[in-house]
């Protein structure tokens, strides 16, 4: 499921309400009918995995980042989160490879190749419910699309938030939830909404054709 709209639409929030990184002031969010205030901390970074479009590497190497989260995780699983994401490739081209060293915020990396490394720690670490907010934004049409397509074989029963400035990454999705200043306005996929949207026509218009680029934000 895909939650689209323009900016402060109010995706983003519904990203960082999940893991609890603020708390509702009204209402309230559930994960298995389980208020998040009443799941501690620790258990919902374990239920909860989030990679952001700043992607955050440590100085250390690389087998040490991927599981800084998660530091038992197997190299099996490491591995299989790397090729998800798509830095496997890079990574295993290195001398060094799994031991290559990491600089401070890895800034030895260029932003799409530490994009992808984030990718792959969250995804090391198995989490029930995967958000990623942006994450794809420094990627190029073609290495968003391979790492679209291998992710869901790689997070099997996993639901995933996904976050982007590109509308590409929704028009496969079964159902896209559009929302406008904070409510939802229509619900649909790609085509259906097409038909009868003229909101998320002119998002996909703007983006698609060349010319101003659309503020959108996606949470699939």
């Amino acid at each position: 499921v895909a939650l689209v709209g323009p900016s402060g639409a109010g995706k983003s929030s519904i990203s960082m309400l999940l893991p609890r990184l603020y708390d509702v002031t009204e209402g309230a969010v559930w994960i298995d009918g389980i208020d998040v205030r009443d799941i501690s901390q620790d258990n919902l970074r374990q239920i909860v995995g989030i990679a952001l479009q700043e992607a955050v590497l440590f100085q250390g190497d690389v087998r040490f980042n991927l599981k800084f989260a998660k530091p038992d995780a197997s190299d099996e699983t490491m591995m299989g989160a790397a090729q998800a994401a798509d830095s496997y490739g890079f990574v295993t081209n290195l001398p060094e490879k799994w031991q290559a060293p990491v600089s401070r915020r890895g800034y030895n990396f260029s932003g799409g190749q530490r994009q992808r490394l984030s990718m792959s720690r969250t995804l090391t670490t198995e989490p029930r419910i995967l958000i990623l907010d942006d994450s794809t934004s420094a990627l190029d049409v073609a290495t968003e699309s391979r790492v679209q397509a291998a992710i869901p074989g790689f997070t099997n029963n996993v639901t995933t938030l996904y976050v982007a400035q590109r509308i590409s990454a929704v028009i496969d999705l079964d159902k896209i939830v559009l929302l406008a200043n904070g409510e939802i306005v229509d619900v649909g996929n790609h085509e259906e909404l097409m038909d009868r949207s003229a909101l998320y026509q002119e998002i996909y218009e703007s983006q698609l054709g060349g010319g101003i680029t659309a503020d959108l934000e996606v949470d699939a």
